[in-house]
């Protein structure tokens, strides 16, 4: 239910612009559909993700700006300004706290299946941080380097898709690092280790 309405308003903010061509009314539509996200997240679940309220937050200032000032641009930075402050809090948790903060993310949402040692955590953490800072990189040259259509469908197929990449290469990845998961020869190496330590005793 929370994937569907974290979509929501991007996929409004779409079809409003499909269906309209103007794109102050489909920042209108989204700064609209962010308060309703807002309100029936917190109806349902009886709080409000921090990520959704800044990312709330940002829809609605940026928003507001960009057709005060009659500049597409302004809200046009919106994904970036957000992914960019999502790498910055990833990096400063490396160096803050006693865990990186995708570790304490997804041990909450798995609670604790997912194991790794600390220095994968650390990588996986940093992986996250440059996933961040690149796509807020490719949203703002879309923005700057094409027509307003093709950043609208950048920002729902194009930023969609490479986060499903992203989270598939790392799925991928943690199977990889999970302890069990050993090499042969390490498999092999323990075995003998074991049937030396049994011959000895």
């Amino acid at each position: 239910m929370q994937a569907l309405l974290d979509f929501l308003p991007v996929i409004a903010f779409a079809v409003t612009y499909w269906v309209t061509k103007d794109f102050n009314t489909a920042i209108l539509v989204i700064m609209a559909a962010v308060g309703i996200q807002v309100i029936v997240t917190l109806v349902l679940t009886r709080t409000v993700p921090k990520m959704l309220l800044i990312s709330a937050a940002l829809v609605i200032v940026l928003g507001g700006i960009s057709l005060l000032l009659k500049n597409d641009l302004v809200f046009k930075w919106k994904p970036t300004v957000l992914n960019w402050a999502f790498a910055l809090v990833f990096i400063g948790s490396q160096f803050i706290g006693t865990k990186p903060i995708i570790q304490r993310i997804m041990q909450a949402v798995a609670k604790n299946e997912i194991q790794l040692n600390p220095a994968d955590w650390r990588t996986l953490n940093l992986m996250w941080a440059v996933f961040f800072m690149l796509s807020g990189a490719a949203n703002i040259y879309v923005a700057y380097n094409f027509e307003e259509a093709i950043w609208v469908n950048f920002k729902l197929f194009g930023l969609l898709g490479f986060t499903l990449v992203f989270m598939v290469l790392q799925a991928i990845w943690i199977s990889s690092r999970a302890p069990g998961n050993e090499t042969p020869n390490s498999g092999g190496q323990a075995n003998k280790d074991s049937n030396s330590d049994e011959s000895q005793q």
